[in-house]
């Protein structure tokens, strides 16, 4: 069986994992570490708290040294209720060069390559290092990379390139914003709607809130980077759901505020937060609590996902130069885990198959000959 076979066989396989972010992915993972066991990768599995799911690493080659290449992907994907298929999503299906089914651009397609490939990856392993990162929980916050980059940053020795494979028509991407999401919950004191200064109105301290959210959003625009590449080039901040209260004549006493910031610098991330904190602690908190002293406003940190930088010196981005041909770097909209590698000291890049635009849709799709380009790209690897 050749390669390409062999990895259109093992990509089927994967997509018949139903591996939703609500779901186990353990089935995949126990499925991917027989594959490279069998290749004689060591492998390690890292459970999250609960034994639902769980991250893989492994390892071919000597790692004394340290060094080596981290090959990464996400194995969860995002779920097909309510949306309208043509096809099973699980199941999947080739027609006119494209294979169909959830997961195969985003990104299981990647992972299935890297797979296919293990045999000439195990012999380039004797030159330096290869190694195989598949996380859970990507899709709702990159849970699972949070969990494998703390596991490899108290190593003594640690991987020095990370090639993320996430959908990006083999194109070399080295930088996008961070993604942080918080839920923020109010809690005042019911009372009738006609003597509103004897309750404390949770919705009318979220629109406060909002109020200075918006505030914020403009002191992004003037914080702007000189040299920022994204579009738009500032930080954002989105405000996506506020609700709250229970009729036109009730003090609403719980409000809950979802909103989301995208951070083009770290330092504007600490910005946003700081100012929050102190706008909460010493100006609407007291305020709610001259009349009721229990008053409380509480942030749940949905997820806080690292952006990806670009850098002048980016060893794994000169590298996937010389294995694509490439030679200019992009940048990109979505977030990945590649800023989380960053994060500890690596050089991060992405590039893998597919396109983002058939991400999260039904009737997800990857090209064969976007597969066979990351194939080739693999081999290249190999050889360099």
């Amino acid at each position: 069986m050749d390669d390409r076979q062999r990895c259109h066989d093992i990509l089927s396989d994967l997509i018949a994992f139903p591996t939703v972010s609500a779901d186990s992915n353990l089935d995949l993972i126990a499925y991917v570490a027989n594959l490279l066991e069998d290749a004689g990768a060591k492998v390690e599995v890292q459970q999250n708290p609960d034994g639902t799911k769980a991250n893989l690493f492994a390892t071919m080659g000597s790692t004394e040294q340290g060094g080596g290449i981290v090959l990464s992907g996400h194995t969860d994907v995002v779920p097909v209720a309510d949306q309208d298929w043509t096809r099973d999503p699980f199941k999947m299906a080739e027609l006119d060069g494209n294979l169909y089914g959830r997961g195969t651009c985003d990104m299981k397609g990647f992972i299935a390559a890297t797979l296919a490939k293990v045999d000439v990856l195990r012999n380039a392993a004797t030159k330096r290092p290869i190694h195989f990162a598949f996380t859970y929980d990507e899709e709702v916050g990159c849970i699972g990379a949070q969990s494998l980059i703390d596991l490899l940053a108290a190593r003594p020795v640690r991987p020095s390139i990370a090639l993320i494979g996430e959908p990006t028509m083999m194109q070399v991407i080295e930088g996008h914003k961070g993604c942080c999401e918080y839920t923020v919950t109010f809690t005042g004191a019911a009372g009738h709607g006609s003597a509103p200064d004897r309750g404390v109105n949770a919705v009318e301290y979220a629109v406060r809130y909002i109020n200075r959210l918006m505030e914020l959003r403009q002191a992004l625009i003037d914080r702007c980077p000189p040299e920022s590449r994204f579009d738009p080039p500032h930080s954002t901040i989105n405000v996506g759901s506020l609700h709250g209260g229970s009729a036109h004549n009730v003090i609403a006493a719980r409000a809950v505020l979802e909103w989301e910031m995208r951070p083009v610098v770290p330092e504007d991330h600490e910005f946003v937060l700081n100012d929050l904190r102190d706008y909460v602690g010493d100006v609407l908190l007291p305020d709610m609590r001259r009349v009721a002293n229990w008053a409380e406003i509480e942030t749940e940190i949905i997820g806080e996902v690292a952006g990806l930088t670009p850098m002048e010196q980016n060893a794994a981005r000169d590298l996937l130069f010389r294995l694509t041909g490439a030679n200019a770097a992009q940048t990109v909209p979505f977030g990945t885990e590649a800023g989380l590698f960053q994060s500890i000291g690596m050089d991060a890049v992405i590039c893998g198959p597919g396109s983002i635009d058939q991400a999260h849709k039904p009737d997800e799709f990857l090209s064969v000959d976007q597969l066979d380009s990351c194939l080739t790209m693999l081999d290249r690897l190999a050889g360099n």
